[in-house]
């Protein structure tokens, strides 16, 4: 009996999950090979957080890095994919010593933080092409 009722559980965990993620995601805006979610995650979280919630999107979606954060943040007004806040987002460092970074999207200043603060998160994945 109790198999019989975590399946009905398991699915409706999954709608709901991907429900979520969709909101996320909306439409995604692209720049080069670079495409971007149209929303924040709801919340401000934790790094860990932050990077299991990308990864949880599927599909390749992650954190950006320092680069693209730059690329994000010079182009916050022109992207028309549902506004970026003026507050500290969280970017991928790719430095393994302080692989936590944030940047400041009121001033496009970049940092090391520690991975206990709590900020915003957009996610990113790379494009592939076809040939």
């Amino acid at each position: 009996m109790k198999k019989l009722l975590l399946l009905p559980l398991l699915m409706i965990t999954c709608i709901c999950f991907a429900q979520n993620a969709q909101a996320i995601i909306g439409k995604p805006y692209r720049i080069g090979n670079l495409e971007i979610t149209q929303f924040d995650f709801a919340k401000f979280m934790y790094n860990n957080q932050a990077i299991n919630a990308c990864r949880g999107l599927g599909g390749g979606w992650r954190l950006p890095t320092k680069s693209e954060m730059n690329i994000l943040y010079r182009n916050k007004s022109k992207i028309k994919i549902g506004g970026f806040s003026n507050d500290f987002y969280w970017g991928d460092n790719e430095d393994k010593d302080y692989p936590s970074m944030s940047q400041n999207f009121s001033n496009g200043e970049q940092q090391v933080v520690y991975e206990d603060d709590r900020m915003r998160v957009r996610a990113v994945r790379t494009i592939k092409y076809l040939k």
